[in-house]
Formats: structure tokens, C-alpha cells, sequence
């Protein structure tokens, strides 16, 4: 049961039953002060938590904004560089988000802090003055009447007159006193259920507000979280095809060193020590140098370097080598010595040290000494050949594989068994043999068998498919320009390329491709297939390191010839198309996404978001995102004018409907730079019966205006046009704005 209500006429009796009712109003008055009291030290506790965990969030977003990845090699993919711009990308996001908890906190003092304050010292404190005026005229009261009663009757008449009137005057007054009181109380009671709980809607309401613009922020940011998680997933599909290469490359160079010695200027270099003579007393010393001669010019650099001192580098000497000579072992008491002596020191011998007798043998070989020993490496290869017998390889296992197995999971990655790769490959490199082997129809040969063999063939050419000649100049485009200069300058380094060559790199494409159409079952997308086949048709000259860095870049040439294998190798390219630029000059590396002013926050999508959106979800044939596994989803070659894929579901296939692709998707989520993005929309180029009629029946497509939060139709007008019914204005440069009336032709504006 609740507190009893004070009745006004209870004033006059007050009764010890008026007494506990007005004692028990207090009592919960006196409990919403102190729950009032304890609410503000809590708000304000909250206020300054926020502001640290607000202070945090900046420093943390700020540390985000100052760092930047290195890359290895001279370019990056785009991959890459979306995944260099994402920490700048969270940073954004994180100082938006605290711009608006900062709001929140300012909202906190003004809707909750003060307006609590202000009732507890107006209300409550009112309050307390009335209940101590109340108490001291209750003692006043009952004082002066116990005084009167106590007053001899023997006075005189008129004392006791007097006194009877002031008692009854002090009695109105506490009566007085007594109402305003009680109404007081019982008003305070009802004004605190508003007073209180006002302030406190308040505050959730900018908490709400809060949670609502984070939700916006989150929102906005999904399409760039997106398109991130592919650009990582290729990201480390690559790397782990690329660690493979490094770590058999390492294992190579543990087997034998001088086999995988990196070609350069020198003709050979390395550590030597040196003798260095000094004043009778004080004898010589041997000094660590790194030592570098060629042959041609004779002339021998070295360079004093002791890795114990923190690697630190001395002054660099330079001779003419006359004469080198080896050292006996009678004629001085260390292993491995030789002498150089130099043109202008005639005469004046320099003693070196090599590591071991293998050392010196070849830094004598190197420089002509009088015992200088040759060392002949053997290489074997297969006899593998661009002959008929190589065609006829190529074409069986592309047929059984399209046969037997085009929707294996993992087709081309998982490997089969070597020695029955190796069988199967002998029996088709040999000519008496080849055409015996069924691989279409025979249980002997598993698929993963099949392609094994198939990229072994490739991987023993003597020269790769796309030649050692070609490999840089087809590397430079991978590395920068827009996806269609990509693409042409593939297709002009195809054309230049044998014709054996070309013609067994279309066979072998064009099967990549249809192996890429069936990725929903066999899940080896055109990325997953750049990463198996780059290496195969683009191996380096040279296997170092820094060529395996590139690997990602060849993967992304193949993903270039897979996507675009029609326009590739069933047209001539531009007779006009410029040679492409040397390997010498620096892509640019263009941010992914270009930041917002400072302070601006992020809006709602632009109408792409929508448009994409929109066609998902009401495309209930297509394919949806998920079915495709991460990170394979779109090759980095897909983001072009060309859709990723051309399945379109029912009832899209007039020649008046809009297509958006998933490759479109990437490519705006990710808020690439105008000259590499990709068309928002694609026609479906079929011409109609009746082009009058179909002009008519063009249906309207609405984009949201960023002015005014509505929806902004776009009419089309005529086969393979749009018409702007609305003006839409861009957030920034790299989007789109158009006036009403705005034409839309062709994928252009």
C-alpha cells in the first residue's frame, strides 16, 4: 500500500494518526534525496568515464591513423593498398563515433545532471524549509498553550483576555503554517514522478541517439567492411602460395648455395678477410672486408664490415686486379690464402682468407688464378616441348577433367599422388604411348592425378608459356593504370607472344574459364585460379626472393586472361596501344578511398548502396554473396567496366533492365579512385522487337537523394538510356552528381 493521503481538516485535530502520515511522506522524501543525491555522483561518474573511454578511443584511432605498412618489391596490389588505407578507414570511423559520445556526454550534463539538480535544491530543498518552519512553530505552538494552561485563574480578567488571544492567534498561524505544509508534501510527491523520470527519458534518449548514429556509422561502414574481408581473403590466399615458393626456394638454396647464386654485375662477391700488416712490434690483423670483382673491368671493390659491432661499415677500396695467385700452406701459417695484387701497388701482394677450400677455389676460378678450378652445374629438365605431343596432352587432360571432374572442390589445388603423376606423365610424353591412354573414360587416373600431370608439363617447358622475354612487360600493367588499360595492355603482350605460345595459352585459358563458372560447386573462382596458374605460365628467369614477391602480380595477369579471354584472344588489340612502360618506373599508388573533411560525418549511402541492395534482395534466383567462399569472391583483374558474372536471374534478361554486378559492388564499396572505378550499372544488350514499345515500358529506377533523404527516381528514355527525374549531389569527388534531366548512355554520363 502507497503513503495514506494528509487531509487539510487532519490539520486542526492533529492527531498522533495525521502525525505518522506526515512522518511517512517525509521518510519518502528524505529516500528521493538521497536516491537523487547518489543518482548525480553515479551521472557524473558516468560523464568522466565516458570522456576517458572517449580520450582512449582518439588516442587508439590516432595510433591507427600514424602507422603505415611497408611492402616488399616496388608495387602493391590493390589488395594491398585497400588493406594499407583500412587502418586510416578505422580511424575515420572511430573519430566519428567520438564525436558523437562527446555529444552524449555534453547531453548527459544538460538533460540529466542539472535538471535534477535544480529540483533536488529547489523542490526537496523548499521542502526542508517548510518542515523546519513547521517543526519549530509546532514547539512554539504547544509551548505557549501548555504556558497558558498553566495560568493561575486567579489573574485578572483582562490578563487572561489577553492571554486567551495570543494563544488563539499563535493557533491560526500554525493552522496556517500546518496547511501549507501538508500541501506542500503531497505536492512535492506528485511533481517528483515527472521532475525525476523526465530528466532520466531525457538521457536514454541520447543514449538511444547515440546507439542510432553508431548503428548509421556501422551501416555506412558495411560496405567498405565488405569489400575489406576479400581484399584480405586474397590477400593471404596469395601469401600462402607465395610462402610455398619462398620455403622451397629456401630449401633449394640449403641444398646447394652456388646453385641458386643470384645473377648480377658481379662476377662473384663475398666475404674475405685481409691481411692487414702493421710495424714489426706490432705484427698484422685479419680484417672482415666484402669483396666484389668483375671480370670485365677487373676491378675489385672492398668494403671493411665486422657484423659484431652493430653492423658497421667502413670506408670502401677500389684496385685493378693485375695477378692472383694462391698461397701454399708452407708460406704462411693460415688455411685457404690466395694474393691480389693490384696496378697501381705493384709488387705489394694483398694476403686474403676465404672460408673454406670450396671459397677459394671459386674466388680463384673467378679470378683467374693459377689454380682456379670449374665447377659445372647440371640442370635437367623434361623433355617437354610446345610439339604435337605437348598439344595432345594439353587437350586430353582439359577434356577428361571437363568430363569427369569440373565440379571436384578444390580442382587444380588439391595434388595427386607424385609417383602416379610421374607415370602418367611419361606414358603421355611418349609418343608410342599417348594416344593409348584414356583418360576419360579409365578409373586408373584420379582427376587430381590429371591436373597434376597437366601443370607438371606446364612447369617442364623449357620456357615458360608466356616467355622469359615477355615477363616483366606483362608484370608492369598488373602493378598500376586503370583495369581497362589492364586489360589492354594483356591483350597486346598476348599478340606478341609465338604463335605456339598464344595458341596453347588460349586452349588452356578459355578451360580456366569454364573451370571458373562452375566455382559454385568446385569453389576455384578466377582469384583461386591466378593463384594456382601464375606461377606455372609466368615463372620467373630467375628464382630469388624478390621474384617471389611478384608472384601476386603474375596472378593477377591470370586472372586478366581468364575474365577477359574472349576480347583477348578473338580480336586484334589496338594497333595504337603505347608499349608498355618500363619496369623502372614506380606505379603509383593511389589511395583506395579518399577521406572526408574533418569533423563531416558520414552520411547514408549513395544510390549504388541502395541499388545494390535492392536488386539482391528482390533477385531471389541470382546468386547470393554467401554461396561464394570468402576471399574469392572477386578477383582483383574483376574490378572493370565487365560485370564479375553474367548469371541473371529471370525476368532481368530484357534489354531495358539494369544489371548490377557483384564486381560493381566491390568496386564502390571499396570507393576506388575515378579513374579505376567501375560502371554502376550495366545494359543487357538485346535489342528490342519494338523499340517504341519498349520505350514505353522502360521502367523508373530510384536513387536516394542525399539533400533530401528521398528516394530520387531515374527514368529510362530509350534502349540503353537513363534519364535523371531528380538531382542527386555527390559526397565527394570520386562519386557521381547529376542534374534533373542528367542522360545516361551507355555507362556514361
Amino acid at each position: 500500500m502507497g503513503l495514506q493521503p494528509l487531509e487539510f481538516s487532519d490539520c486542526y485535530l492533529d492527531s498522533p494518526w495525521f502525525r505518522e502520515r506526515v512522518r511517512a511522506h517525509e521518510a519518502e522524501l528524505e529516500k528521493t534525496n538521497k536516491f537523487i543525491k547518489e543518482l548525480l555522483k553515479d551521472g557524473k561518474n558516468l560523464i568522466a568515464a565516458t570522456k576517458n573511454l572517449s580520450a582512449a578511443q582518439r588516442k587508439f584511432a590516432h595510433s591507427l591513423r600514424d602507422f603505415k605498412f611497408e611492402f616488399i618489391g616496388d608495387a602493391e596490389t590493390d589488395d594491398e593498398r585497400y588493406i594499407d588505407a583500412s587502418l586510416h578507414e578505422f580511424s575515420n570511423f572511430l573519430k566519428n563515433l567520438e564525436e558523437q559520445r562527446e555529444i552524449l556526454a555534453l547531453s548527459v550534463t544538460e538533460t540529466l545532471i542539472k535538471p535534477l539538480e535544480r529540483f533536488r535544491k529547489e523542490q526537496l530543498g523548499a521542502v526542508k524549509e517548510e518542515k523546519k518552519k513547521f517543526d519549530k512553530e509546532t514547539e512554539k505552538n504547544y509551548s505557549l498553550l501548555e504556558k497558558h494552561l498553566n495560568l493561575s485563574a486567579k489573574k485578572k480578567e483582562l490578563q487572561l483576555q489577553e492571554a486567551d488571544n495570543q494563544v488563539e492567534q499563535n493557533r491560526k498561524h500554525f493552522y496556517e503554517l500546518s496547511l501549507e505544509y501538508v500541501c506542500k508534501l503531497q505536492e512535492i510527491q506528485e511533481r517528483k514522478k515527472f521532475e525525476c523520470v523526465e530528466p532520466v527519458l531525457s538521457f536514454f534518449q541520447g543514449l538511444f541517439t547515440f546507439y542510432h548514429q553508431g548503428y548509421e556509422l556501422a551501416k555506412d561502414f558495411n560496405h567498405y567492411k565488405m569489400a575489406l574481408q576479400i581484399n584480405i581473403q586474397n590477400t593471404r590466399n596469395r601469401f600462402e602460395g607465395t610462402r610455398s615458393e619462398v620455403e622451397e626456394l629456401m630449401n633449394k638454396i640449403r641444398r646447394n648455395p652456388q646453385e641458386h647464386k643470384r645473377a648480377n654485375h658481379f662476377t662473384m662477391e663475398g666475404y674475405l678477410y685481409v691481411q692487414e700488416k702493421r710495424p714489426a712490434p706490432f705484427g698484422s690483423s685479419w680484417v672482415k672486408h666484402y669483396c666484389m670483382y668483375r671480370k670485365e673491368t677487373k676491378k675489385f671493390s672492398m668494403i671493411p664490415f665486422e657484423h659484431r659491432s652493430g653492423g658497421k661499415v667502413g670506408d670502401a677500396e677500389l684496385f685493378v686486379l693485375t695477378y692472383c695467385t694462391k698461397r701454399n700452406a708452407d708460406t704462411i701459417d693460415r688455411r685457404f690464402c690466395f694474393d691480389l695484387e693490384a696496378s697501381d701497388r705493384p709488387g705489394v701482394p694483398v694476403t686474403m682468407q676465404a672460408f673454406s677450400e670450396e671459397d677459394r677455389k671459386l674466388w680463384m676460378e673467378a679470378l683467374d688464378g693459377k689454380e682456379a678450378v670449374s665447377i659445372i652445374f647440371q640442370i635437367f629438365f623434361y623433355s617437354a616441348q610446345l610439339d604435337k605431343i605437348g598439344f595432345t596432352i594439353i587437350k586430353k587432360c582439359i577434356s577428361a577433367v571437363e568430363t569427369r571432374g569440373i565440379n571436384d572442390q578444390g580442382l587444380y589445388r588439391v595434388v595427386g599422388v607424385s609417383s602416379k603423376v610421374q607415370r602418367l606423365l611419361s606414358l603421355l610424353m611418349d609418343s608410342k604411348t599417348c594416344n593409348e591412354v584414356d583418360l576419360e573414360n579409365s578409373v586408373d587416373w584420379e582427376v587430381k592425378t590429371i591436373t597434376s600431370a597437366m601443370k607438371q608439363y606446364l612447369r617442364s617447358l623449357p620456357e615458360p608459356l608466356m616467355t622469359y622475354e615477355l615477363h616483366g612487360e606483362f608484370i608492369v600493367p598488373a602493378k598500376s593504370g586503370s583495369p581497362e588499360s589492364r586489360v589492354n595492355a594483356v591483350h597486346f603482350l598476348v599478340h606478341k607472344l609465338p604463335e605456339k605460345n598464344r595458341e596453347m595459352l588460349e586452349i588452356l585459358v578459355k578451360h580456366l574459364a569454364n573451370v571458373s563458372k562452375h566455382a559454385k560447386r568446385n569453389l576455384m573462382t578466377v582469384a583461386n585460379l591466378g593463384v594456382v596458374f601464375g606461377p606455372t605460365l609466368m615463372r620467373p628467369q630467375e628464382e630469388t626472393v624478390a621474384a617471389i614477391m611478384d608472384l601476386k602480380f603474375q596472378n593477377i595477369v591470370v586472372e586478366i586472361l581468364i575474365e577477359n579471354h574472349e576480347k583477348i584472344f578473338k580480336t586484334l588489340p589496338d594497333a595504337t596501344f603505347p608499349e608498355p612502360i618500363s619496369m623502372s618506373v614506380s606505379p603509383p599508388n593511389a589511395p583506395p578511398r579518399q577521406s572526408r573533411r574533418q569533423g563531416q560525418r558520414i552520411k547514408r549511402p549513395l544510390a549504388v548502396y541502395n541499388l545494390c541492395l535492392e536488386l539482391d534482395d528482390a533477385d531471389s534466383h541470382s546468386s547470393p554473396r554467401e554461396d561464394t567462399p570468402t576471399g574469392s569472391m572477386d578477383s582483383l583483374s574483376s574490378q572493370s567496366p565487365t560485370p564479375a558474372f553474367s548469371s541473371s536471374p529471370p525476368g532481368l534478361l530484357d534489354g531495358n533492365d539494369l544489371i548490377m554486378s557483384s564486381g560493381d559492388l566491390a568496386g564502390w564499396t571499396t570507393n576506388l579512385p575515378a579513374q579505376s572505378r567501375p560502371s554502376m550499372v550495366s545494359w543487357m544488350n538485346v535489342p528490342p522487337a519494338n523499340p517504341a514499345a519498349a520505350n514505353a515500358a522502360l521502367p523508373t529506377f530510384f536513387f536516394p537523394s542525399p539533400a533530401t533523404g528521398t528516394d530520387t527516381p531515374v527514368e529510362s528514355v530509350a534502349h540503353r538510356k537513363a534519364r535523371a527525374v531528380y538531382p542527386c549531389e555527390a559526397e565527394h569527388s570520386s562519386e557521381l552528381s547529376f542534374q534533373i534531366g542528367a542522360i545516361f548512355e551507355d555507362g556514361k554520363y
